[in-house]
C-alpha cells in the first residue's frame, strides 16, 4: 500500500503542478459548492417554520428569492467546475501519455518484440484514460466530501448534541466500512486491465494479418481464439466489478441506519416539543446530504480502485530501464569507419547469432555483406544502431566505442533502409521528412533532384501533398525510393542497406540504382545483397555463415580466384544460393 500511495502522490504532484492555477480554481469551485450545499437546507428550514408561523408573504418571498439565487450560483459554479475538471484531467493525462510513449520508445527492442502493438496501445492509452478523473477531481472531491460530512455533523450538533453524536457514530461506521473495502478490488481491476490489453493486442495482430488468415482458411481458428480471449476478459471484468461493489453494499447498509436515526430522533424530539417541523425536515435533509457524500466517496473509491490498477501498471512500465544506456560523445563528421572486435551476440542466452566477429571497414568504403537467411546479416545493422548491445566484444564507429556515443547522434549519423519500409498515414512530404516542419519544400526538391526522383514525385496525383496510407499507398519500389530519399535529410556518415533492392521490377530497380549511386557517394556503406548488380558496387565482400566470417576481402573478378566462395556464388547465382 505504501508503494501504491507513493505512486499516487508522485503522479499527482508531477502532472498537476504545471497547471496549479487551474487546480486552485477547481478546488475553490468545489469547496464553494460545499458551502452552498450546507446553506440550502438552512434556508428551506426557515421557510417551513416561517410558513407555519404565518409569516408575511414578503418575508417568505425573500427567503424564496435567496434560495433561488443560492441554487443558481451553485449550478453556475458546478458548470464551471465540470469544464475546469475536464481541462485539468485531459491536460494531465496527455502529459503522462506523452511521457509514457517516449519512455516506451526508448526501451529495448526485445521489450517490444515480446508485446503486440495492440497491447502497448492499451498500456499507453487505455490505462491512462482511466486516470482522467483521478487527476481532475478525485482527490479534491474526496477531501471536499469529507469537509461536507464534517460541516453537516457540526450543524446537526448545534441543533441537538445527541443528534450530532449519533450521526457522528454512524458516519464513523460508514467510513470504517469504506476503509476496510478500499483495496480489495485493486488486484482484480489490474487483472481486468491486463485481460483487456491482451484482447486488444489479439485483435490488432489478427486484423493486421487478415489477408493471410483468410487465404489460409484460418478464420474459424481465429474466432475460437477470440472467443477464449473475450471470455477471459469478461470473467476478469465481472469479478473486478462484483468485488468493487462491496463498498457500495457497505455504505447502503449505513445509509439505511441513517434514515432510521433521522426519523427516530425527529419523531422523538418533535413529540417533546424540543424542535420544530422545520428542524425535522433539517434532520431528513442532512441525512440525505450525508448519504450523497458517502455515496460519492464510495463511487470515487471504486474509481480509485480502477485508477490504482492503472497507476500500478503505468508505474511498472515507467520503472523499466533500457539495457542500452545513452553515451555522451559525438561522432566525427564525414564518412565513418566501422570496426568489430570479437563481437558475439544472441537474442536469447546460449543461442548466439554472431560469434567472435572481427572486421574493419575504412571510411568511404562499401562492404557487400552476403550470407544465408539467419546467418546474422541483419543483426549486424541492429547492433550498429544499438537496438541491442553486444554480448561480448566491442564496436567502434569513427574510432569511438559505440557505447560512449550519444544515442541521438548515433542514429542521426547512421541511415538504414530495409526491405520493408514503414509508411505513415500522411502526405509524401511528411513521410519524407518524418513530420519535421523545418525542412522546406526547396530542400526536399533539391534532394529529389539529386536522387533523380523529381519526375517520380511530380507524377504523383498531388506531388508532395499526395496522401499515403501504410498499405497500398505506394508500390514496393516506390516505398524504397522514398526511404532512400529520407536518408539525405539526415546526411549520415554510414549507410546500411538491408536487402533494400530485392523484389523490384526492372524499371524501378534502375531508379533505385541511380538513387543508391548518389546516396553512397562520399559515405561508408554496408550492403546486404541478393542481387549481383548491387554487390558490384562494393569495394569489399564479406560472407558469413552461422554468425562467423568465412570469407572477407576486396571484391575481385571470379577469374582471379575461382576457388573463392564469392566466385562460387557468382557462378551459381546469388539469389538461389542465398535464399
Amino acid at each position: 500500500m505504501a508503494t501504491s500511495f507513493t505512486h499516487h502522490r508522485t503522479m499527482l504532484l508531477t502532472y498537476l503542478k504545471p497547471q496549479a492555477g487551474r487546480v486552485a480554481l477547481l478546488a475553490a469551485l468545489l469547496l464553494g459548492s460545499i458551502g452552498l450545499q450546507l446553506i440550502v437546507p438552512q434556508i428551506l428550514s426557515r421557510f417551513i417554520d416561517a410558513a407555519r408561523a404565518g409569516a408575511a408573504p414578503d418575508a417568505l418571498l425573500r427567503l424564496a428569492v435567496v434560495f433561488l439565487m443560492v441554487a443558481l450560483i451553485g449550478q453556475v459554479s458546478s458548470a464551471i467546475a465540470v469544464y475546469a475538471s475536464a481541462t485539468v484531467g485531459w491536460t494531465a493525462t496527455n502529459l503522462l501519455r506523452a511521457d509514457l510513449a517516449r519512455h516506451c520508445l526508448h526501451l529495448d527492442l526485445s521489450f517490444h518484440s515480446a508485446r503486440t502493438p495492440g497491447e502497448m496501445i492499451e498500456r499507453v492509452d487505455g490505462d491512462i484514460t482511466q486516470l482522467s478523473g483521478f487527476f481532475s477531481q478525485m482527490v479534491i472531491q474526496v477531501l471536499g466530501n469529507t469537509l461536507l460530512l464534517a460541516g453537516i455533523l457540526a450543524l446537526l450538533s448545534r441543533v441537538d448534541w445527541r443528534v450530532g453524536l449519533a450521526y457522528a457514530g454512524f458516519t464513523v461506521i460508514g467510513l470504517i466500512a469504506l476503509r476496510r473495502t478500499l483495496d480489495i478490488a485493486v488486484p482484480h481491476w489490474k487483472q481486468s486491465r491486463q485481460a483487456n490489453a491482451m484482447l486488444i493486442g489479439f485483435l490488432e495482430e489478427r486484423l493486421s494479418g487478415t489477408e493471410d488468415i483468410r487465404s489460409s482458411g484460418a478464420v474459424p481458428y481465429v474466432m475460437r481464439r477470440l472467443a477464449l480471449a473475450m471470455r477471459e476478459q469478461l470473467q476478469r471484468a465481472r469479478t473486478a466489478w462484483l468485488i468493487g461493489t462491496l463498498p457500495w453494499a457497505a455504505i447502503t447498509i449505513v445509509v439505511v441506519l441513517g434514515y432510521v436515526l433521522a426519523f427516530g430522533f425527529g419523531a422523538y424530539l418533535l413529540s417533546l416539543g424540543a424542535i420544530t417541523l422545520g428542524t425535522v425536515y433539517l434532520f431528513f435533509h442532512y441525512t440525505e446530504m450525508l448519504r450523497r457524500p458517502l455515496e460519492q466517496i464510495t463511487r470515487q473509491i471504486q474509481d480509485l480502485q480502477r485508477a490504482s490498477a492503472s497507476i500500478d501498471r503505468v508505474a511498472d512500465l515507467l520503472a523499466l530501464e533500457p539495457a542500452v544506456k545513452d553515451g555522451v560523445r559525438r561522432l566525427p563528421p564525414g564518412p565513418l569507419s566501422v570496426e568489430f572486435r570479437d563481437v558475439s551476440f544472441g537474442y536469447v542466452p546460449d543461442d548466439p547469432v554472431l560469434r567472435e566477429l572481427t572486421f574493419r571497414l575504412e571510411p568511404g568504403r562499401v562492404l557487400g555483406l552476403l550470407g544465408r537467411t539467419g546467418s546474422g546479416k541483419t543483426t549486424i545493422g541492429r547492433l550498429l544502431v544499438r537496438l541491442y548491445d553486444t554480448s561480448a566484444g566491442s564496436i567502434r564507429l569513427g574510432g569511438i566505442e559505440i557505447r560512449d556515443v550519444r544515442l541521438g547522434d548515433l542514429r542521426q549519423r547512421i541511415g538504414i533502409v530495409t526491405q520493408d519500409v514503414q509508411l505513415f498515414h500522411a502526405t509524401v512530404r511528411d513521410n519524407l521528412t518524418f513530420f519535421d516542419p523545418t525542412i522546406s519544400d526547396h530542400r526536399i526538391t533539391a534532394v529529389l533532384d539529386t536522387l533523380g526522383l523529381r519526375e517520380w514525385c511530380e507524377s504523383l496525383p498531388q506531388g508532395l501533398d499526395t496522401p499515403l496510407v501504410p498499405r497500398g499507398g505506394l508500390s514496393a519500389g516506390e516505398a524504397q525510393l522514398l526511404a532512400l530519399a529520407r536518408l539525405f535529410f539526415k546526411d549520415p556518415g554510414l549507410v546500411i542497406l538491408d536487402e533494400a533492392s530485392s523484389r523490384l521490377d526492372p524499371a524501378t530497380e534502375r531508379l533505385v540504382e541511380g538513387a543508391l549511386a548518389a546516396l553512397l557517394r562520399g559515405r561508408t556503406a554496408i550492403i546486404v545483397a541478393h542481387r549481383l548488380a548491387t554487390v558490384e558496387r562494393a569495394d569489399a565482400i564479406m560472407i558469413i555463415e552461422d554468425g562467423r566470417i568465412v570469407e572477407h576481402g576486396p571484391r575481385r573478378p571470379p577469374a582471379e580466384n575461382p576457388a573463392s566462395r564469392f566466385a562460387g556464388l557468382l557462378r551459381t547465382g546469388l539469389e538461389e544460393v542465398l535464399a
